[in-house]
């Protein structure tokens, strides 16, 4: 049915069964009654009276009597079922109807509860109305019965919780309250509500629980001196019963133990799980329930005979385990040995601790001790059950017969064993497994079989070594030398050894007892001379760093080189190593420049030292080494209102964490090491090393160049070789054999031409001996002298650079050589001195440069770069040097920088002419300038130079410039070119007199066509009527050009033509405004006809428009030769046609003057690169020279004032 309940439960299905009892007074229940089950929980009054006599004389008196009792004991829940039989009816016709005894019982019992008052008609007819009056009283007793059971269990279940809430007082007691509770149990059991009745044990469990814990920590009660009697009875759980009823009167006589109570309890709750069909659960619950009464009765302080407790868990491993096995069938079994493995290898170590308790693991037996031991035990258990009398493999049959020999011992414990191992390693925790394993591996030992031991050993090691447990690593390796010094493996007993001694968690006196061990064995003579155990050296000893001398690790053929270890030695006690061997590889490498002299000596530098890494521990991965947890909150939200569903931490790097290590990969070091040999050995023979760090050192002479890599580090103590197999990191050295060299550098960045600069020599003599005698032979240079002077040394240098010696050095200067003795020297040294070399300042000439040597090589690859100032010209000196080791002669280069650039301009006023010459300091130093000079190198006796500099000695600075002016004279017709020299004085201003004169700086020019022939002269006039020019109005531009001279030599080209009265040449102006100030209107340019007189003069007017207000500067005008174009193939076309075309031909040839280099203004485009217009022959242009024309009107400005109606001005300042 179903039952509801109250405080909103979740209705359930029960099953609720009822047993009809005769009523007695003396059941109805008592004030503080603790029973429920046999609880009244609903009356029922039956009466089958049809006369309303009898109703008066005995059954009305019989129901208030009734009803009476019930009030005096508070049960108010009652029924009356009135049996109505039609026979009765037949026979007495006076009788009322039905409905007047059924009306008067109502009325005089159920006033107000009329539902407590049913009919049963004819209970024994076979009817509808029958059916339908049963199911009616059914019905009815159902829901009063339901409803009577649910109050009365509500206050069942108060009551039960004011006893609980008691707990503090004095004289509360837990067996009482268990009582209490447990008949709830058995309510919901009855009710097949399993789950709610486990609650009940589980309720039970912690709060005793909770009080065992409470009294280890002082908070004791008084009821639990009742669970501290000690331990008589040790026959584990009783699992094959549903209530343990001798026990659970044991518990109601507060007469139980701790393992009575907890056996009762547990059994209780398997019966619960068993009908749950939850039986994994009874595994788990087991185990934890074993420890956790190991614990309780320490924490009571419980009187346990030894062994007795391990007697109760073992008993109990097996009754649960053969409990579970009788549930479920051998599939299910097989599919969940991960729930059952835990009790297996309990029972295996409790078993284990009872056969080393009884003397069964030792090598003669067991004694009489042990045998009465071994009764006491097996008394405790006491007689065996009836229920488990007829099972051949009961547990209490196998402990009892374990415990009675020997051979029954090793056989018992030998299949749990094996059986829990293959349990594990089929659920893959071969973890736990290898631990069992180690348990197994002592057992062996015990028995004198160390060769079954070993493989046990062995895995539990590797297991301890993964997981970094160093303590267990160290016993579990004193087990396993004792094992395979058993066995006789030398060579894995020294090994094991040799960790031991390392080893600072064992004693001294332990670590000291394995390196005597080691020791004693290396001391004894060997059968076989030649034969070598070799271990690793990483237990013995630890190469911390090494040093080389030199700290380069570079050495020449022939040099000596030292090598300096740091070994610390592990072992407690001074080992004395017969020798120390460095195993070198010898190796050479072909066409490598890395490899060569000058890039060792140069490049490869170095401290000297090189730090190894501290050696792996003893395990891989420790819990130091692990990361740090990175754990994270996590929330899942519902999508549709955002509320949270879930919450939870989650740890970001479990994959750092729990990495599973290589099972192939080997933990321990590999007892075979390789021992290479070689003939390349470094070797230090008879060193005592102490403990901890010991200097070793290593002298070799090289002898082959190359490159040696240090390779294994040995080390020898009699036949015992304790080897480093790879020097990491890598550790070398190059060994070389050099060429002789030699070098010739300036000192400065940079050497400047005209001043002496010095340049310094260096010779490496590399296998070459300098003997005396031995000189270099520089041929002379014309444009570069070698300055000799006296106080010149030369200094001497091994290849470490430390000094060795200096000497004078001797310079003999002729014509074409100059020799200088090299001072006396041996090999793979260094001579190091300095020169001073002069070149000639001037700059390069123009014409062809020679390749010959001694022969000046300007630079031109720069040419664009020296015209902007950004750097100097260059030029190089080559010299031929002969060394006395080589047949050849050694051809350098020496690059000399001219620290000024010298430009040149023509200036113009009028008819004077004037020279500007403009001298620019490239360099960092400061000059001073003295005696300069211009003369025409045409030797022209009419035409003079006249200097307007006053001052004879200026400095100039660096990055400045200094300029000098001449003035023009002539008394005839001037040339039409004029060839320059000039020549200035300079020397460094910060230095002190020179021991030699110094040669002046010149530089050579040219000037062509500098005689001024045209002047043209412009002048803006306002509009008509006004005072100034406005912005926006027309002005008039009136352009004057004026010829100056009559018929020259450089007028006679194709443009002058010859008239009867004169000659005439064709020239054309062009009107352009660079700056935007002008809008010209109408045609800007025109070709003129210019007769070539004296003051011949052309006038040109236009008009322009200022754009802006201001003062404006005047538009530029210029002037080209119009030169007709001559073609056979097209008729001479009229010079205005072309104006008109509006595309001429521009020549500019010989002009370097940025005005020249294109012309534009508005209305016209003048183009040099297009040849063609319309396919007809062009006109070319010349442009002037800038030394034939004078504008007199430059630097003219013209005063603009704006319109009256301008709202926004725009003002030109310039």
């Amino acid at each position: 049915m179903e039952w509801r309940r109250s405080y909103g439960r979740a209705p359930k299905m029960i099953h609720l069964e009822s047993n009809f009892v005769q009523f007695k007074e003396e059941l109805l229940p008592k004030e503080g009654n603790k029973a429920l089950l046999t609880f009244p929980f609903l009356h029922i009054y039956w009466t089958e009276c049809c006369d309303t006599e009898v109703y008066k004389a005995t059954v009305k008196d019989d129901l208030t009597k009734w009803q009476n009792v019930l009030k005096a004991h508070s049960s108010v829940d009652w029924l009356i079922v009135i049996v109505e039989n039609d026979a009765k009816k037949k026979n007495k016709t006076n009788i009322l109807p039905r409905t007047s005894i059924v009306d008067k019982i109502r009325n005089d019992f159920c006033n107000k509860q009329s539902d407590r008052c049913v009919v049963l008609s004819d209970p024994l007819k076979d009817s509808s109305r029958t059916q339908e009056s049963w199911n009616a009283f059914l019905t009815k007793l159902r829901t009063l019965l339901l409803m009577s059971f649910t109050k009365n269990l509500g206050k069942f279940e108060d009551d039960m919780r004011t006893l609980r809430e008691k707990r503090t007082e004095p004289g509360w007691s837990f067996c009482e309250y268990f009582m209490v509770q447990e008949e709830l149990a058995f309510v919901f059991e009855m009710l097949q509500q399993f789950e709610d009745a486990l609650v009940q044990y589980d309720e039970l469990d912690a709060l005793f629980s909770q009080y065992v814990v409470n009294f280890g920590a002082g908070d004791g009660a008084n009821w639990l001196t009742f669970f501290c009697q000690p331990v008589k009875s040790w026959n584990g759980l009783i699992l094959r019963k549903p209530i343990d009823m001798e026990k659970r009167e044991s518990i109601q006589r507060r007469e139980a133990t701790l393992l009575d109570l907890r056996s009762y309890l547990f059994s209780r709750q398997c019966t619960l799980l068993l009908f749950l069909q939850r039986p994994w659960e009874v595994a788990q619950r087991a185990l934890e329930l074993l420890h956790n009464c190991v614990q309780e009765l320490k924490l009571l302080e419980v009187s346990v005979p030894p062994g007795a407790l391990d007697c109760w868990v073992f008993l109990s491993c097996l009754e649960v385990l053969q409990r579970i096995e009788g549930c479920c069938d051998r599939a299910q079994i097989d599919s969940n040995i991960a729930h059952t493995v835990g009790l297996w290898s309990y029972a295996t170590e409790k078993l284990k601790s009872l056969g080393y308790l009884c003397g069964l693991v030792s090598e003669k037996g067991p004694n009489s001790e042990d045998l009465n031991r071994t009764v006491d035990l097996l008394a405790g258990l006491g007689a065996e059950r009836p229920e488990t009398a007829n099972t051949a493999q009961s547990p209490y049959k196998k402990l009892k017969e374990a415990l009675s020999s020997v051979e029954a011992f090793e056989k018992h414990y030998l299949d749990l064993s094996h059986a829990t191992i293959e349990m594990y390693t089929s659920i893959g925790r071969i973890r736990s497994a290898k631990f069992v394993g180690k348990d197994l591996a002592e057992f062996y030992m015990r028995k004198k079989a160390p060769q079954k031991a070993e493989i046990y050993l062995q895995g539990a090691l590797k297991n301890y070594l993964a997981e970094g447990w160093a303590l267990p690593i160290t016993h579990t390796r004193k087990q396993l030398a004792e094992c395979q010094k058993h066995l006789g493996q030398i060579e894995n007993y020294l090994q094991t050894s040799s960790l031991l001694a390392s080893d600072h968690h064992l004693t001294e006196e332990e670590r000291k007892h394995f390196c005597q061990e080691i020791l004693d064995f290396a001391s004894q003579p060997s059968d076989n001379p030649g034969h070598k155990i070799v271990l690793p050296m990483q237990s013995f000893a630890q190469l911390r760093d090494l040093h080389f001398d030199p700290s380069n690790a570079v050495v020449h053929v022939g040099g000596v080189l030292c090598i300096e270890i740091t070994m610390y030695s592990q072992m407690p006690v001074p080992v004395h190593v017969e020798q120390i061997v460095v195993n070198v590889h010898f190796s050479i490498e072909k066409n490598s420049y890395r490899k060569t002299a000058e890039w060792l000596t140069k490049h490869k530098t170095s401290n000297g030292i090189i730090n190894f890494p501290p050696e792996t521990a003893p395990f891989p991965v420790s819990q130091n080494s692990l990361p740090a947890l990175e754990l994270y909150e996590m929330f899942e939200r519902s999508p549709s209102d955002n509320s949270l569903n879930t919450t939870g931490i989650i740890c970001r790097n479990v994959h750092m964490l729990l990495r599973r290590q290589e099972s192939s990969s080997s933990l321990e070091m590999p007892s075979g090491v390789a021992l290479e040999e070689g003939a390349h050995l470094l070797r230090c023979s008879h060193v005592t090393l102490e403990p901890g760090a010991n200097q070793i050192t290593f002298r070799t002479q090289a002898k082959e160049p190359g490159t040696y890599t240090l390779r294994q580090l040995c080390a020898s103590v009699g036949s015992v070789w304790f080897v480093l197999p790879h020097i990491y990191p890598i550790v070398q050295y190059d060994v070389y054999s050099q060429e002789p060299q030699l070098h010739v550098e300036p000192l400065a960045d940079s050497l400047l031409a005209g001043i002496p600069q010095k340049v310094k020599f260096t010779v490496t003599t590399g296998h070459y001996t300098i003997k005396n005698g031995d000189s270099l032979q520089l041929s002379n240079a014309e444009a570069m002298l070698i300055l000799c002077q006296a106080e010149s040394r030369a200094m001497v240098y091994s290849n470490t650079r430390e000094q060795s010696s200096d000497a004078a050095l001797r310079i003999q200067s002729s014509d074409k050589v100059t020799s200088i003795s090299l001072p006396v020297a041996p090999a793979y040294h260094v001579i190091e001195f300095e020169l001073e070399v002069l070149s000639l300042p001037s700059a390069p000439a123009l014409g062809g440069e020679s390749d010959m040597l001694g022969m000046a090589e300007p630079h031109r690859k720069h040419k664009d770069k020296q015209k902007t100032g950004h750097c100097m010209v260059t030029t190089d000196h080559k010299v031929s040097i002969d060394c006395p080791w080589s047949i050849y002669s050694t051809v350098i280069a020496l690059t000399f920088s001219v620290p000024f650039r010298t430009t040149h301009a023509l200036l113009s006023s009028g008819t004077r002419k004037y020279v500007q010459v403009c001298v620019q300091n490239l360099s960092e130093l400061d000059f001073q300038l003295s005696d300069s000079y211009l003369v025409d190198t045409s030797d022209s006796t009419d035409l003079q130079l006249v200097p307007l500099n006053t001052q004879s000695q200026q400095p100039i600075y660096s990055k400045q410039s200094v300029f000098f002016v001449w003035e023009l004279k002539w008394t005839e017709e001037p040339p039409p070119s004029l060839h320059c020299r000039f020549s200035v004085g300079f020397s460094p201003a910060s230095e002190e007199q020179l021991s030699i004169s110094l040669k002046p700086y010149t530089y050579e020019f040219k000037v062509e066509n500098f005689f001024t022939l045209y002047n043209v002269k412009a002048e803006i006039f306002p509009p008509s009527g006004m005072e100034y020019c406005r912005t926006g109005s027309l002005c008039s531009l009136e352009v004057l050009i004026t010829r100056l001279s009559d018929l020259l030599e450089v007028d006679k080209d194709e443009a002058l033509t010859e008239s009867d009265e004169h000659f005439s040449t064709k020239l054309m102006y062009e009107v352009v405004d660079n700056s935007s100030n002008w809008a010209v209107c109408g045609k800007s340019c025109g070709v003129i006809s210019m007769p070539v007189a004296a003051r011949a003069t052309h006038r040109v007017h236009m008009e322009v428009m200022p754009l802006f207000a201001g003062y404006l500067p005047l538009p530029d005008v210029r002037l080209f030769k119009y030169l007709p174009h001559h073609s056979a193939h097209s008729s001479q076309l009229d010079a205005d046609s072309w104006i008109e075309n509006d595309s001429l031909s521009v020549d500019k040839h010989g002009d370097d003057q940025p005005d020249s280099s294109s012309l534009k203004s508005r209305g016209s485009v003048h183009s040099a690169c297009s040849s063609e217009h319309k396919g007809l022959p062009m006109p070319r242009l010349q442009a002037l020279p800038a030394g034939q024309v004078f504008n007199s009107s430059s630097g003219t400005q013209v005063l603009v004032i704006p319109s009256q109606d301008d709202h926004v001005l725009e003002v030109s300042v310039t």
